[in-house]
């Protein structure tokens, strides 16, 4: 059974690291969830795009309105400008 330190540290055990494959120095996702800690590895960002771009295909209506449409709040599209960039880099296509 794994224990938390006096700083909040929690040794993961080798098999549970190498099941989810945890290594040294990889990123983690730690978020409550229904009273429990759960730890999930970092997914790589084209993962992430896709999902978002599922997310909304789904919410979408119809989806003739959401293409060639520029996206109106300036936030929402800073956000959406900075995912792709983050993207590009990571798959090198920061041309």
């Amino acid at each position: 059974m794994a224990k938390v330190d006096s700083k909040g540290r929690i040794v993961l055990p080798k098999e549970l690291r190498d099941r989810l494959g945890i290594e040294a120095g990889t990123e983690v996702e730690v978020r409550a969830d229904d009273g429990r800690a759960v730890i999930e590895p970092e997914r790589e960002p084209d993962e992430i795009v896709d999902r978002l771009e599922a997310l909304v295909e789904d919410a979408a209506t119809d989806r003739s309105a959401t293409e060639g449409s520029d996206i109106e709040d300036p936030y929402a599209r800073d956000h959406a400008e900075t995912i792709r960039r983050g993207v590009d880099r990571e798959t090198g296509n920061d041309e």
